[in-house]
């Protein structure tokens, strides 16, 4: 049977604040139950740990809730350039997944929009619950990088962003429009680099012409996905995909 390679995550300040030099970390409650419940890890394992900021060390697991031996390997990892942020006006159901598995591709930065026609639930939305699931979804792809989960905003509040952004505004039934790819290729020229690629996808019932004509005056690009209209939990999964494979093939 193959061990599962995941990491813990350990915030950076933890990290810099370990006692004397013997490398040992105190485990809160939930990450020794990771450790022994969900890794099944003894006395003495090994364990990679990261910071969710670039660092990467080995240590063990010691005998109660302690890390020992914490070691650095090498410098911080740089972050991926250009930044990509997904920019999501929240649906009704699965958003939880949407983060997970933006994070699981790489996206850098999460922005949960309330847009006109987003469906309210008549529930608080879970963001202590979202901080989770991307932390744990940090750890389990084994990106050194967590991505920035961002506090909730009005979508016609949010438009105005710093000027060496891409800004993509996902739509549709609105004719010919190009689609990310062939934006980005228009958009994005060498050496000329920006310092973020964001893509805004709309909720349930699309962005309304409000909205819409606030972001294109704001320089929003208006793009599409496909022929296809998507659900929003699969237009940001599709459009989180297509981001993250030109980054890949263009880096």
């Amino acid at each position: 049977m193959v061990r599962e390679l995941r990491r813990l995550l350990i915030d950076p300040l933890r990290l810099a604040e370990r006692p004397g030099c013997d490398g040992r970390v105190a485990l809160r409650r939930e990450e020794e139950h990771y450790l022994s419940r969900v890794l099944r890890l003894r006395p003495g394992d090994g364990v990679t740990v990261i910071d969710g900021c670039g660092g990467l060390w080995q240590a063990r697991r010691g005998e109660g809730p302690w890390l020992e031996g914490l070691q650095a390997e090498g410098d911080p990892t740089p972050p991926p350039r250009p930044r990509l942020c997904l920019a999501l006006a929240l649906p009704r159901q699965d958003v939880e997944l949407v983060w997970r598995m933006a994070t699981e591709l790489g996206i850098d930065r999460l922005q949960p929009l309330v847009a006109e026609r987003c469906q309210s639930t008549g529930r608080r939305p879970a963001t202590e619950r979202w901080s989770a699931v991307v932390r744990e979804a940090t750890e389990q792809c084994e990106r050194l990088w967590m991505p920035q989960l961002e506090p909730i905003c009005r979508a016609e509040d949010w438009w105005s962003q710093p000027a060496d952004t891409v800004k993509l505004l996902a739509t549709t039934r609105r004719g010919p429009l190009p689609l990310l790819e062939t934006r980005l290729a228009d958009q994005i020229e060498p050496p000329g680099e920006p310092s973020e690629i964001t893509l805004a996808i709309g909720p349930e019932g699309g962005w309304s012409p409000h909205e819409e004509k606030g972001a294109e005056a704001a320089g929003w690009w208006a793009v599409c996905l496909g022929d296809t209209i998507l659900r929003t939990t699969t237009a940001a999964v599709a459009g989180v995909s297509r981001l993250a494979a030109w980054r890949q093939l263009s880096c």
